[in-house]
């Protein structure tokens, strides 16, 4: 049996993997066969928007860890868990992309994980049904957010459109395993939140 301070401290190395960039895909990237090398256009264009999707995933990580840990249901915590797995293939697959493309990750990863994971902690101590609602409405949101990326990355960059197609794909079968499982709509006026706040992350995350 795992006691509570080993369970904390499984998430405190968690959480400084995911911030120092340590992250080891589970599944092979979708990018692996997709493309020679990227062209200064293709760098100026696609740098910024992977490293919003980095982001994300930095967030994710954090959310899931955080939910996971406040769970009640041992079936929804190993849901989140594994989520969370899948979720580590997109950060790998990010972060790759990054170096492929000359580019960097986030100057603020710790303060987004560190945000997430506040945010994450409060939805799961909501309840396990309000949690799950609060990660439909996430995955819903992001599944949006991809697909605005696919509509602006270079037709020519099919690496990176090959990672955000399958990040894609993943969010949605996140958002609808949560629904099976029991999720609460969220109220209006908390979903219009946090479409802000991921507004603010992506924009500041575009430049720093």
């Amino acid at each position: 049996m795992t006691s509570r301070l080993d369970t904390w401290l499984i998430a405190a190395d968690n959480a400084l993997r995911t911030v120092s960039g340590v992250a080891h895909a589970g599944r092979p990237s979708p990018a692996a066969d997709a493309g020679g090398p990227a062209s200064p256009e293709m760098r100026r264009a696609s740098g910024p928007l992977m490293r919003v999707n980095h982001v994300g995933e930095v967030c994710a990580q954090a959310l899931y860890e955080a939910q996971g840990l406040a769970a009640r249901d041992p079936g929804i915590r190993a849901q989140m868990q594994q989520a969370s797995r899948e979720e580590i293939d997109h950060l790998a697959w990010t972060a790759q992309r990054l170096r492929e493309l000359g580019d960097r990750p986030s100057l603020l990863n710790p303060l987004w994980y560190a945000g997430s994971f506040a945010i994450g902690l409060a939805a799961g101590r909501a309840g396990d049904a309000w949690s799950l609602g609060f990660l439909v409405e996430t995955e819903r949101q992001v599944e949006q957010h991809l697909a605005s990326h696919m509509e602006r990355l270079p037709a020519d960059d099919h690496a990176s459109r090959a990672i955000v197609e399958q990040m894609k794909a993943d969010e949605a079968r996140h958002a609808d395993e949560a629904q099976a499982a029991g999720a609460a709509p969220l109220p209006a006026p908390l979903r219009w939140a946090m479409r802000v706040t991921a507004r603010v992350m992506t924009a500041t995350a575009h430049r720093i």
